[in-house]
């Protein structure tokens, strides 16, 4: 596998600069953010759209420097009951699906989306309990009128033009769990498939390695972020894991993002490394970099560091001891 990295964190570095850096500090491949959360810091996407020399020239800006585009990143919420927000999110992903076709990029991640609890609503609703039934109705209502039917058409627009979609497994959104990547993939098609984070299911209480075999069965792996979290079960006692602290509350949060190899012991990344490749994923590794306590700088290094160490990146040999 390649190791890289999501660039919205040198956000404050211009491309030739930032791909400078991912280059020396021994990466292969980037992943840039084309709008919505992540930002657009690297990526024009009216630009390179409308200019075959200008995706010429920002796609020799990459391979000259020995590195690829893993996917391209518009996370937002496409189903949100703001309208506005709902299609700025909608239009940004179909010109990243466009821009990912013409420029030979596989993989395009955002989120599933949250709408409301109902049409008349102006905010998003993210049901977590079946009880008061209120709760399951709500759910029911936002999966068959506005969840399916929104990834049907998306993913099939995404697969019409060869790309792949990583939905990015996030509370708060209704797509957080393999069991609702896997919903969502059954109801739609296969161009719909997780762009798979860890940190955000240890926090869940759910194995990431269970999680890739899961997933992996299915070839619902579509492309991987590294990153790390630090549960801190005094904080869950009072707090829970539904913790509501700003993430800057570093002292009292139930949980923490953080660096690789921060959150979990090495052995734990070197178990996921390997079943990433057990079950089928053999693509990028691409480090995402929230860990409140650290320098971008130091963080991100240091998740390099403990990559190099678990990481596999050469086929397996022939069994020749069998």
């Amino acid at each position: 596998m390649k190791l890289g990295v999501f660039t919205v964190l040198f956000a404050d570095k211009s491309l030739d600069d930032m791909l400078d850096y991912v280059r020396d500090a021994g990466l292969q491949a980037v992943e840039i953010g084309t709008g919505g959360n992540p930002g657009n810091a690297h990526c024009n996407l009216d630009e390179l759209l409308e200019s075959e020399d200008k995706r010429k020239e920002y796609l020799e800006k990459i391979h000259s420097r020995g590195l690829t585009i893993s996917a391209f990143s518009c996370h937002d919420n496409p189903i949100s009951p703001d309208e506005k927000q709902a299609q700025s999110a909608h239009d940004t992903f179909v010109k990243t699906v466009r821009l990912a076709e013409l420029m030979g990029v596989p993989v395009v991640n955002t989120f599933s989306g949250t709408p409301g609890s109902n049409e008349d609503s102006k905010y998003p609703n993210w049901p977590v309990t079946p009880w008061p039934t209120e709760y399951s109705d709500i759910l029911k209502w936002q999966w068959e009128e506005k969840l399916i039917p929104y990834w049907k058409e998306a993913g099939q627009f995404a697969e019409d033009h060869g790309v792949k979609v990583g939905i990015e497994l996030h509370a708060g959104f209704l797509v957080h769990t393999p069991y609702t990547m896997l919903k969502l993939r059954e109801a739609t098609n296969d161009a719909v498939g997780a762009n798979f984070d860890p940190s955000h299911l240890w926090w869940q209480g759910i194995d990431p390695v269970a999680a890739i075999k899961i997933l992996g069965k299915e070839n619902a792996i579509h492309h991987f972020h590294a990153k790390d979290t630090y549960i801190d079960q005094d904080n869950v006692n009072m707090y829970g894991l539904t913790d509501m602290q700003p993430y800057s509350s570093v002292q009292t949060r139930s949980w923490t993002f953080r660096s690789v190899g921060y959150g979990h012991s090495i052995q734990e990344w070197t178990n996921i490394v390997s079943a990433l490749r057990t079950y089928g994923y053999d693509y990028v590794i691409s480090v995402e970099h929230e860990d409140p306590i650290m320098s971008i700088e130091e963080g991100f290094a240091q998740a390099v560091k403990n990559l190099k160490q678990v990481n596999i990146v050469e086929k397996p040999a022939d069994m020749w001891w069998a």
